[in-house]
């Protein structure tokens, strides 16, 4: 008796962030992955994750710059966007009430009861009295997890130009570095061996790596058509190929399984 099709794995939802700058030269900040996290671990990624319980509150409307030109899943996405960037990466994207850009060193120790649970993030930026920025993050892109994955993410992936006076310091929980890097140069160690790249996060470093500045890059994903990318398998020539839509702005993509596959499941 033959046994049923697995079911694919639930899908989660997911916000990623690239926060970029111009100085010394056009660069994306990437974390690397611990090697004891149950995904992408070791992987150069940019920061990001699963949207929390915190991120729906309502009460966050008091607390963020653009609440009103996003529906409740834009609003979620972007805080949670922004909170993982606090959490991995140190950075936090807000402002004052008089408008000035938040500058201050976030305290590697509160990044870790926030990342735990211990505290709201809500309450962190409230005891800051500063407000999220929502309306600084412009969608990039948005990828759902191919159905064979044993977890399954969708994940939407935001530019945003990073405040300059803000050092990026990893929580060393989840991130064990992070470091300002060109995209240019992330494709080469990817291709090289010497760092690891997940097949999504290539795909979208490519992407980068055709604009030349933040600003530019910002331009480009205003103006491009945003067409998730569910990538399929296809089997041509007897192989099997990891295919995404020919529209979604990344070319015609054909990625050999043994290859995508090695990359994810690291």
């Amino acid at each position: 008796m033959s046994e049923a099709p697995r079911q694919p794995a639930e899908i989660k939802p997911a916000a990623t962030i690239l926060l970029l700058r111009d100085e010394p030269q056009f660069e994306v900040l990437m974390v690397k992955r611990h090697h004891q996290v149950d995904f992408a671990s070791g992987a150069l990624v940019f920061p990001g994750g699963k949207t929390h319980a915190g991120d729906t509150d309502p009460a966050w409307a008091d607390h963020c710059v653009g609440w009103a030109a996003f529906d409740d899943e834009q609003r979620t996405l972007r805080i949670g966007a922004i909170r993982e960037a606090f959490e991995e990466a140190g950075i936090l994207l807000a402002e004052h009430s008089d408008g000035r850009h938040f500058a201050d060193a976030c305290e590697l120790s509160v990044r870790e009861q926030v990342d735990r649970g211990e505290v709201a993030f809500l309450n962190v930026v409230k005891g800051l009295g500063v407000r999220l920025r929502l309306d600084a993050l412009t969608v990039f892109a948005r990828w759902i997890t191919p159905t064979m994955m044993p977890k399954r993410f969708d994940t939407w992936f935001y530019a945003v130009r990073a405040p300059a006076d803000q050092l990026a310091v990893c929580d060393g929980r989840e991130a064990v570095d992070a470091e300002w890097i060109a995209p240019d140069e992330v494709l080469r160690l990817a291709d090289a061996g010497e760092r690891t790249v997940i097949f999504p996060t290539r795909m979208n470093v490519q992407l980068l790596a055709e604009a030349s500045s933040a600003e530019d890059c910002v331009g480009r994903a205003e103006a491009r058509e945003l067409v998730t990318v569910l990538p399929v398998v296809e089997l041509r020539d007897g192989a099997r190929f990891l295919v995404i839509p020919p529209n979604a702005g990344y070319g015609a993509v054909a990625e050999a399984m043994d290859r995508a596959q090695l990359a994810m499941k690291v």
